[in-house]
């Protein structure tokens, strides 16, 4: 089954333009899916399985990086949004 996961983050820090930056960097080193940024959120499309491991682990990571952030994420079955 297809998702699409839309995922915007909200680092917590005054400064929060480079964890951002980090997590497209890091969401885009995943192959076989469809990522779009735009400018309020990221579009991850793909298999369900491999799409949120993706994400789950760019979030995982970049919270071991630059700590705490507010992520906002809707998840669409079977909706191929890109």
């Amino acid at each position: 089954m297809q998702l699409t996961i839309d995922v915007s983050m909200y680092p917590n820090r005054e400064d929060f333009i480079p964890p951002i930056d980090r997590f497209i960097e890091k969401i885009n080193q995943y192959d076989d899916l469809k990522i779009t940024t735009f400018p309020t959120s990221t579009v991850v499309q793909g298999d369900y399985e491999h799409a949120m491991k993706a994400v789950q682990e760019t979030i995982s990571a970049c919270y071991k990086e630059f700590g705490m952030a507010v992520y906002v994420v809707k998840y669409i079955p079977g909706y191929e949004a890109l």
